[in-house]
């Protein structure tokens, strides 16, 4: 499997076998640039514009946007789970879909804007996680700190830090670098790298904590 980040919470996720997904599509006003991107399915953690922008998705891709298992190709099933998007059981920014995705003997999460610690239901339904990609810039999402205990809590075998601050892009959000995230997890010096590769055989030699460079 390939990883690429392509900015703020969107990944593109490429099998050996051909099958592709995107992750939280974002629109123009997140300010990275505006690529177009066929896939085979999309996955949309909420109904905000910096995640939801599906129209830039080529082709004719399953969009899985409601809780429930999706079988996304025969290879490939995508759980549901649903969660919050702020710390006060949705009351300030309404529902998060955390995504469980199932591909080529891998497990990958990605808890979109997750706003708040799992809960035990939660981390139960996630079981072993293998690649978890992890919102780390707070304010409207976990901070760096819920951010760390949401990998304990878990305990992937690679973490993916995404929706922080990136410079010169959307620079006035109010959201961390991400550099508290990386030092927390003793990562402080952390190159940025353009892509995952990684397979079920070479799991383990994997680094624990990687950090990419976003990718057109």
């Amino acid at each position: 499997m390939l990883i690429t980040w392509h900015g703020h919470s969107e990944f593109y996720l490429e099998g050996e076998q051909g099958f592709t997904l995107i992750t939280d599509p974002f629109d123009a006003h997140v300010g990275y640039p505006m690529g177009e991107y066929p896939a085979d399915a999309v996955t949309v953690s909420h109904g905000h514009g910096d995640h939801n922008f599906v129209e830039k998705v080529k082709g004719n891709p399953v969009i899985i946007s409601q809780s429930g298992e999706w079988q996304a190709a025969p290879d490939v099933k995508i759980t549901a789970i649903p969660s919050f998007h702020d710390d006060a059981q949705g009351a300030k920014r309404g529902g998060n879909l955390i995504m469980k995705i199932e591909m080529e003997g891998l497990t990958c999460c990605h808890l979109g804007d997750l706003g708040t610690a799992l809960n035990e239901d939660q981390i139960r339904a996630l079981g072993q996680v293998d690649i978890l990609m992890v919102p780390v810039g707070g304010y409207y999402t976990i901070d760096a700190k819920l951010a760390r205990q949401t990998v304990h809590d878990l305990k992937p075998s690679v973490v993916i830090p995404m929706h922080f601050k990136q410079q010169g892009i959307n620079w006035d959000w109010p959201i961390s670098d991400g550099r508290d995230f990386l030092e927390l997890m003793g990562a402080g010096q952390a190159e940025a790298m353009p892509l995952l590769r990684v397979t079920r055989g070479d799991l383990s030699q994997q680094p624990p904590l990687v950090l990419l460079s976003w990718q057109k």
